[in-house]
């Protein structure tokens, strides 16, 4: 199995912004640092194309944002400031889930330690997402000829608005978002499944109702890849979740995912999406946990 990660995902930001990126890189130490995956590959992803960007973006958008050109507010929209150390991240993180699916598709499972930047939309990014990494890894395997058609599991606890927006006349797509029903984005775009869960959603509903809707997914998409995003945010102590996932619960969760997968000879790939607990550990246990399920799962 293939990790893929890059010091870029690292981004310094200033003092007082909130959002937590000291996840990639203790995720990454404490992973290297597990004798469980001593014979994993972590592996730097090339940046994502200008070509592969377009293939879920407007030229445009793609172009001025390379560029620098982008006006205060569409940046503030983003919720970063532009500085060429963001079009590095933003281009690497897109670069390390196409090269999650393809390892996913020769060997069965892969993971990108970033990305799950599903609220880019294909003429604005927006919610700390600059390109949307899932719909250009998936036009990416179709163009390729590796992949007819894909399904994306969202399990972040924010709907992937920006994933179903830019995928919504796409029938080789299947999108399946669960998510807490008025949690940010305040405006949900149509997926092709969405289950929306009220505030304070625990373990055994979320897990029920997840059970039902990955089942009708993959029953409904015959798909050739998975792309998974397993989001921490689900978990009780998140900042931002609102929902009330244990671990345990999470660990359930990623579980039932990728054995539903498995069991159907499907490939995944993984993207970490979001993850915004009030202690950054909590948020490294989640999303080890993840990799270590795929890794067992697919030993």
């Amino acid at each position: 199995m293939k990790l893929y990660y890059h010091d870029h995902f690292v981004l310094p930001l200033p003092e007082g912004h909130r959002f937590p990126m000291e996840k990639y890189a203790r995720l990454r130490e404490r992973l290297a640092n597990d004798v469980q995956f001593a014979p994993i590959e972590f592996l730097v992803p090339e940046q994502a194309t200008l070509d592969e960007l377009c293939l879920a973006h407007d030229p445009l958008y793609v172009q001025r944002f390379l560029e620098g050109n982008m006006s205060e507010k569409e940046m503030r929209r983003i919720g970063f400031p532009w500085t060429p150390q963001l079009v590095e991240r933003a281009r690497r993180s897109v670069g390390g889930t196409i090269a999650a699916c393809r390892a996913a598709l020769q060997e069965g499972a892969s993971a990108n330690l970033a990305g799950g930047t599903h609220h880019a939309y294909a003429e604005h990014g927006e919610g700390y997402c600059v390109f949307n990494d899932s719909a250009v890894a998936a036009r990416a395997m179709q163009v390729d000829g590796l992949a007819r058609r894909i399904a994306i599991l969202d399990c972040d606890v924010h709907q992937g608005n920006g994933t179903a927006a830019i995928l919504a006349k796409d029938p080789s797509v299947f999108t399946f978002s669960i998510h807490g029903e008025k949690n940010f984005p305040f405006h949900k775009e149509q997926s092709d499944l969405d289950i929306a869960l009220p505030d304070g959603t625990a373990d055994d509903l979320y897990l029920a109702r997840l059970e039902v809707g990955v089942r009708q997914t993959l029953e409904q998409a015959k798909a050739d890849l998975v792309i998974y995003l397993a989001g921490a945010d689900p978990y009780a102590g998140d900042r931002l979740g609102r929902l009330a996932l244990s671990k345990k619960g999470l660990l359930e969760r990623d579980t039932l995912v990728v054995r539903h997968c498995q069991l159907r000879g499907l490939p995944v790939a993984i993207a970490m999406a979001g993850g915004y607990a009030r202690q950054v550990e909590d948020t490294v246990d989640i999303h080890f946990q993840t990799i270590s399920t795929l890794a067992r799962l697919f030993a």
